[in-house]
């Protein structure tokens, strides 16, 4: 290696080391600020009287009151039933859905790299200790009482009921189907014989919280979802971050509630990366409004809290409904559709077509830049039906799935790849003419201009041809990107020596500097140098440019180094077949020879002898 390849190499790897150290103390940095969130949420707020303490300290021991005052006096009643995917408790505190279990996903991946495995039997859950329960009723007092329902099991479900002040009676029933499914309606009914001021209300949709203590993506990929009939909205953590800046630069107001939507919220959803609650409302009856609001979530169970750390953070999600007036002895019934699963997209794309709701946007593939302003949102649909389609019909592992694909891939843009390797030996034979005509019109770009690309045409070359390896596989790369950020299926899925696919390959921590050792990564870069230092650079590129583009793989190595190991699989894979295809294509043909400079007014003109 020379010496500019020395330095570039060093200074990737310093910048590398330097990226995960910052980043451990940017994530120390929003814990310590997502401590304040229990100090300035409205809602709790509301509920506990304020006190003479410091605040910081307050939100570090104590997670968010709910938005109701329940009367702790009246035992809680629990209701638990289970079918063959899922195990539901419901709860007299609230009336509502607690927690939902999904039997068939595992609650944590271990990372091979710790010692210390911790086996248990817990599986993924749905708002966790969370404040309040799903369909929930909160807001006006004369809504909530003392918070306390009597729950009864009927055939197939569930029916919570309350009866308030003024002669209303509040009404809840859930009832299970299938697919993660559960049918529920929630009643107020005026039994009196005058009018009631029905006060508005706020329906509550669930809490997206992390899955576990080492969740390190729910601050980017968790949040409060919902969807309007056309375009669906995000809002996570960040939008509630107490940093007064914006990149460090522009102050900003911290916003303690996110409130949205004008009479068309279709439904609304809280997730993590790969799990959701999503509350769909019936035909006709969207909400009016949807919120969301920061909480301060109990710490997690057998997990000690390290001191001077926050307490775990999540966001709750309720649809608002206006206030309006029951006459004596009426009612109105609220319909929902409640999914409380996994984000598989297959299931939800059904589900979507059967209400007719687009359900399968909880996926939340991204929009703008986090998808590359929609490219890697299509390509993301097609790369997961194709893994899943392959994945079914063949029986193989994800990881091997991957490599399949990207050989089909591969496969399908050969012919396109192989011409533009040709044609990029035929610019490189072109170089003596570049450099003579270069030489001799240094002094007009315009005529310069106009000669290179008479010089093209001559021989049929395109000086582009260089870009298009690259152009091809980049929307297939974005689309690996988007997909792998939601693909449960990747969660959990082995290959080789990569435990999680869905997570970084580490495969143990470097002593004395605590960074991780991820092998896929290090493979694709060494395949991205190796692929740069077979593709021949373009002619008259500068030689400082030509040795900055070969090892310009090293930045792709920084900001992937501790992404998913599924997509350092797709790209190390890509990259070694890219090098056998021009290997191969290099075989075929027989080598380009240079083009001389022969055109008259190109030579130099004979000296006049004396």
């Amino acid at each position: 290696m020379d010496k500019t390849g020395i330095i570039v190499v060093s200074l990737c790897g310093a910048l590398l080391v330097w990226w995960f150290v910052e980043q451990n103390k940017i994530q120390q940095q929003q814990a310590r600020q997502q401590a304040h969130f229990a100090a300035t949420n409205q809602v709790a707020a509301a509920a506990v009287p304020a006190t003479t303490g410091p605040a910081v300290s307050t939100a570090l021991t104590t997670p968010t009151a709910p938005a109701i005052a329940f009367d702790l006096n009246t035992p809680e009643q629990l209701l638990v039933l289970t079918n063959d995917r899922s195990r539901y408790t419901f709860t007299s505190r609230g009336g509502g859905l607690k927690l939902v279990e999904l039997l068939d996903y595992p609650e944590t991946i271990s990372p091979r790299w710790k010692k210390t495995q911790v086996v248990t039997d817990t599986v993924a859950s749905l708002n966790t200790r969370a404040p309040l329960p799903v369909l929930t009723v909160a807001g006006d007092a004369r809504l909530t009482g003392d918070g306390n329902f009597t729950l009864t099991k009927t055939t197939g479900g569930v029916r919570a009921e309350k009866v308030l002040a003024d002669g209303l009676r509040l009404v809840k029933e859930f009832h299970f189907a299938s697919n993660y499914l559960v049918n529920a309606s929630v009643r107020l009914e005026n039994t009196s014989a005058k009018p009631f001021a029905l006060p508005a209300q706020e329906i509550i949709v669930g809490t997206a919280t992390p899955m576990d203590a080492d969740d390190n993506n729910f601050a980017s990929y968790g949040g409060a979802l919902w969807f309007d009939g056309n375009t669906d909205t995000d809002t996570t953590l960040g939008y509630f971050n107490p940093s007064s800046t914006v990149l460090g630069i522009f102050h900003r107001t911290v916003n303690t509630e996110y409130h949205a939507g004008n009479g068309n919220v279709i439904w609304a959803a809280a997730h993590n990366q790969y799990f959701a609650t999503l509350v769909m409302t019936a035909t006709n009856q969207p909400a009016q409004a949807v919120l969301a609001r920061p909480v301060t979530l109990p710490a997690f169970p057998n997990v000690e809290q390290a001191p001077h750390t926050a307490l775990p953070s999540g966001i709750e999600t309720a649809l608002v409904y206006p206030a309006g007036t029951l006459t004596a002895n009426s009612s109105v019934e609220r319909q929902f559709t409640l999914y409380v699963g996994p984000k598989e997209y297959r299931k939800l794309v059904d589900i979507g077509e059967k209400f007719g709701n687009r359900a399968d946007q909880v996926m939340n593939f991204g929009s703008g830049f986090a998808s590359f302003w929609g490219i890697g949102t299509f390509f993301a649909k097609i790369l997961l039906g194709a893994m899943n389609w392959v994945h079914d019909l063949i029986g193989v592992g994800y990881g091997w799935t991957i490599v399949l694909i990207t050989v089909i891939i591969k496969l399908l843009f050969w012919p396109m790849t192989a011409a533009s390797t040709r044609s990029m030996k035929r610019m490189q034979a072109l170089a003596p003419e570049l450099a003579a005509l270069k030489e001799k019109y240094k002094d007009d770009a315009q005529k310069l201009t106009a000669k290179q690309w008479e010089l093209y045409k001559k021989h049929k070359v395109n000086p582009m041809s260089g870009c298009l390896p690259m152009l091809i596989q980049m929307p297939v790369f974005m689309g690996f990107f988007t997909m792998i950020r939601s693909a449960i299926e990747l969660r959990g899925a082995h290959f080789l020596w990569a435990a999680d696919l869905s997570k970084p390959d580490t495969l143990f921590m470097i002593p004395g500097l605590d960074f991780p050792f991820n092998l896929m990564p290090l493979l694709m870069g060494g395949a991205m140098l190796w692929q740069a230092h077979l593709t021949p650079p373009s002619p008259g590129m500068e030689p400082g440019q030509q040795k900055m583009m070969r090892y310009m793989p090293l930045m792709f190595l920084v900001f992937l180094y501790n992404y998913s190991s599924g997509l350092a699989l797709y790209w190390t894979v890509n990259n070694v077949l890219t090098v056998v295809q021009t290997k191969f294509t290099k075989m075929q043909q027989a080598p380009a020879t240079p083009v001389v400079a022969t055109n008259p007014a190109l030579t130099p003109a004979p000296k006049k002898k004396k």
